[in-house]
């Protein structure tokens, strides 16, 4: 079924150049990841740790070599809960669940919730907008509370 210009095959496809891209960025391999992943020069970004908006996607090697450095190893799976299409967009809501050595942390659980956002045009599929969170497991409203005040116990 065609959902303007997007197919379900094209969304399909998608999905699967995002579960390869999912495990080469967690697994800290950042090369592959951009060949799988282009970044719109209009990207946004909704960062799991929080923090303002965040434009653009630095992919000067130094950036590259960095993110590397901070996701070291681990493994991936993408589970996608409902896509939609219009016209030449697409958006994925799904769980990354996945585990890794990340920020020099021991291996340990580290899926998200992220809802992505991609334009379609001549040259392939642009991630235009990712906003992800680490809140996979259900946690109270005062746990909440916290952190939406940024009230982490920490005297930060």
């Amino acid at each position: 079924m065609a959902h303007g210009q997007v197919t379900d095959a094209d969304v399909a496809r998608l999905v699967e150049r995002v579960h390869e891209a999912a495990q080469a960025l967690i697994g800290g391999d950042l090369r592959t990841y951009t060949a799988l992943m282009q970044h719109a020069d209009d990207y946004t970004l909704l960062a799991p740790s929080g923090g303002e908006p965040r434009r653009g996607f630095d992919r000067s090697d130094e950036a590259l070599d960095a993110m590397a450095e901070f996701f070291e190893s681990g493994a991936s799976e993408v589970q996608v809960f409902q896509s939609y299409a219009s016209g030449d967009l697409a958006v994925l809501v799904a769980v990354e669940r996945q585990h890794g050595v990340v920020g020099g942390l021991p291996d340990q659980d580290w899926s998200l919730r992220v809802t992505l956002v991609f334009r379609l045009d001549d040259s392939g599929w642009h991630l235009v907008h990712r906003h992800a969170d680490p809140l996979v497991h259900e946690i109270s409203h005062e746990q909440v509370g916290v952190l939406a005040r940024g009230d982490m116990g920490d005297g930060q």
